[in-house]
């Protein structure tokens, strides 16, 4: 009998599972990956086999089908034969945490891993990011540049060891090494990770090659040299702990976000501060309540505390300003730090950590990465497509047999090594699907949204039609495929900046949406953006418009820039964006009132919701421009403006009182439409819904009108997940 598995099966030890199993009750046969699933040969038994196999699964495995058929064949003593490339059906791993033994064998000496910082077995370790091509054989990852020593190789082969048919196994003797450099690029003598976490202590800015890229290294006290050296202004650091014990003195964490720290994904996970480290932490996260943490995931890692003092370090992506993460070795010198550790082996493919925040009891990704990818979702269709994404936090997709992939994180894509980085991955996933032929290319329709020319050179290679889709439409699709809604959903799409079909600056929309069109019955009052996109980076601004709206004379400039602005009002292009509005709440309560990152007056602004004691104070009307309801955000803003609130509690309050007030009246009035066409479901998506409270706030007010709130759990809720939409959207008009 032959079965075919499909699912989660390759480098996963899932074969030497099945091998141990089909010994373990006596059966002939053999078990083959051939690229596409595993079949399995038996001479008899197959179903109370696969109940047994079922039982005995690695961790990380997934059966998700399993065919059986009878064949004709000599079988003999159960083996595991040589892999053969087919159709690749078959789901890709992904990066895993060291497991427990293998964490046990680097800390025990008398193990021949002892210290290795790549002791791995087969349900752990790099795997995604190692990868050149499937089958997953050692000779298509980047471990075929270290030939195993007989001692490995005995592991391998011996059905009885954990590394039975382990391809990325190791050991001192026959795997990578790492190695200490200075700025120069010279080695440094001595015993690497020692003289390395020395040089941390010692106040040195460091580099760490790991498995799908390199991180920049350094003491928390040491956060303001490197954001000197690093020029990222006032954005938040991720720190990695020493362990979960350690991690629990500095952040509250709950049952969700525990799980998330010690799963084999092991993402960076956003915890709210303790109020007794926020001094130590405020360097790493300037102005924030909570703190981006992981704990470590490798052996390196491992190595690396055991000779640090220190709870923890800064441990930040190593890439240019705007550019993608380094990977090469000789590269990472141009990076102008004191001490460089990296290893021999290459890296295939770059991930950057995942990055996860838990919202209302949801999972919010705020960036999917590390760990997760490539694990697809359904799709609402079967046709081969791709989507390339916006302009920030971009990600590519492609979809294959109904299923939606997405790429790693890929980053902002104004800089040329980032679209390659773009396109690249796009062709790696395609290559380990096997996906040879697309129908159709999704994207943006903003003009200037530098993903287009990737777009567009998929469009000659492939043949086939650039479907553009609406940057919030995008977004609710993403949100009906992510949450497996059907029919059409009515959804707050909120955000910074999207292209309008209008040709303004949308970002506070209320839509009714399916996959093949949408109908936008509900907007914010827009407010001019004073010198464009200058007015996004400058939010004294923004604010300026709504004083010069208002009748009221500008607080934050002088005298000439607020004539100067007064002639740009009537000419500035308008953004009905909310966070356009966060912005500038941020700033006229004095949080925030320039952006160094994407988002930071917004992203500053919810520690004081947090904090605030919502009240009443605030009057939200609506007016009627055709079909649209339009909340009139201006008078608001300009009874902000009147409050004078001075003192820590008075602006807390005013400022959760004003997004209260909004958010829960525009989701009332989603709710009236929602319930006038008889749909049970109201969605809230775009970078403002990873705002804690803003979610909170939204969905009681949709669960009070006895609706179900659709809030994100596996696509990211901001420009991550566009690409899914995307590639949604122009599939259902492929029909």
């Amino acid at each position: 009998m032959k079965i075919t598995v499909y699912g989660i099966v390759q480098g996963v030890g899932f074969r030497p599972t099945v091998f141990r199993v089909a010994k373990a009750m006596g059966l002939k046969g053999y078990v083959l990956n051939n690229g596409s699933n595993v079949e399995i040969h038996l001479d008899r038994g197959a179903e109370e086999f696969l109940e047994r196999l079922r039982k005995a699964l690695p961790s990380l495995a997934r059966i998700d089908r399993a065919d059986i058929e009878e064949t004709r064949e000599e079988l003999g003593d159960f083996m595991i034969a040589q892999s053969t490339d087919g159709k690749r059906v078959s789901l890709i791993p992904t990066d895993t945490a060291i497991c427990h033994q293998c964490a046990d064998d680097f800390a025990s000496a008398g193990d021949k891993r002892h210290l290795f910082p790549f002791t791995n077995c087969t349900e752990c370790g790099a795997r995604f990011t190692v990868i050149a091509d499937v089958p997953f054989d050692r000779a298509r990852t980047s471990m075929s540049d270290f030939p195993v020593c007989p001692s490995c190789h005995d592991e391998y082969a011996s059905p009885e060891d954990r590394r039975f048919h382990a391809q990325t196994l190791s050991c001192p003797e026959c795997g990578p090494r790492y190695t200490l450099y200075n700025k120069d690029g010279s080695a440094l003598p001595g015993d690497p990770f020692p003289e390395f976490a020395k040089g941390m202590e010692g106040g040195a800015v460091g580099l760490l090659k790991g498995w799908g890229g390199m991180h920049i290294v350094c003491t928390f006290a040491n956060a303001p040299r490197l954001r000197k050296v690093y020029r990222r202004g006032d954005k938040p650091y991720a720190v990695m702990m020493r362990d979960l014990g350690t991690a629990e003195r500095y952040a509250v964490i709950g049952d969700q976000e525990r799980q998330f720290l010690t799963s084999p994904q092991r993402p960076i996970v956003l915890l709210r501060k303790r109020r007794e480290a926020s001094e130590d932490l405020e360097t790493v996260s300037p102005g924030l309540g909570n703190v981006g943490v992981m704990l470590p995931y490798s052996a390196a890692h491992l190595l690396l505390f055991k000779h640090l003092k220190a709870d923890g370090v800064i441990m930040t992506s190593a890439n240019p300003p705007g550019e993608p993460m380094v990977t090469d070795n000789e590269a990472a010198f141009g990076l102008g730090l004191d001490l460089y550790l990296l290893h021999n082996r290459r890296i295939i493919h770059r991930c950057d950590d995942s990055v996860v925040k838990v919202n209302s009891s949801m999972t919010n990704f705020t960036r999917k990465s590390r760990g997760f990818v490539p694990v697809p979702v359904r799709a609402n269709h079967k046709r081969s497509v791709i989507g390339v994404g916006a302009q920030w936090d971009v990600t590519g997709s492609i979809t294959r047999n109904g299923e939606i992939f997405l790429t790693q994180y890929i980053g902002e894509s104004q800089q040329h090594p980032t679209l390659q980085y773009l396109d690249d991955a796009i062709h790696h996933l395609a290559r380990l699907l096997g996906v040879k032929e697309i129908e159709a290319i999704g994207l943006d329709k903003h003009p200037r949204y530098s993903t287009r020319i990737v777009a567009r050179r998929l469009e000659k290679e492939f043949g086939c039609p650039l479907i553009e889709t609406q940057h919030y439409h995008a977004h609710a699709a993403a949100l009906k495929i992510d949450r497996g809604v059907d029919g059409p959903l009515t959804c707050l799409t909120w955000d910074g900046t999207g292209y309008g079909d209008d040709g303004t600056s949308w970002g506070g929309e209320s839509m009714v949406a399916d996959f093949s069109g949408y109908e936008r019955f509900g907007t914010l009052q827009g407010i001019p953006l004073l010198g464009g996109d200058r007015a996004v980076s400058d939010p004294k601004r923004v604010v300026t418009a709504v004083e010069l709206m208002s009748g009221r004379e500008p607080s934050m400039v002088d005298g000439e820039a607020s004539d100067l602005y007064a002639k740009m009002l009537p000419k500035s292009v308008r953004a009905s964006s909310m966070g356009r509005v966060l912005d500038a709440v941020s700033c006229v309560l004095g949080i925030c009132c320039k952006r160094t990152y994407e988002g930071e007056p917004a992203i500053k602004l919810e520690r004081w919701l947090e904090m605030g004691r919502p009240g009443t104070g605030f009057d939200l009307s609506f007016e009627r421009d055709g079909k649209l309801e339009v909340a009139q955000t201006v008078p608001m803003l300009s009874q902000l403006m009147e409050l004078r609130a001075e003192s820590e509690r008075e602006r807390a309050d005013a400022a959760a009182s004003f997004v209260r007030t909004l958010v829960t009246g525009l989701a009332d009035r989603a709710c009236d439409r929602a319930s006038s066409e008889g749909l049970r479901q109201v969605g809230l998506t775009g970078g403002v819904s990873f705002s804690g409270p803003i979610t909170a706030w939204v969905k009681e007010a949709v669960e009070k009108r006895g609706l179900e709130f659709v809030g994100h759990e596996r696509i990211p809720n901001g420009d991550g997940g566009v690409s899914t939409g995307q590639n949604a959207i122009a599939g259902a008009h492929l029909g």
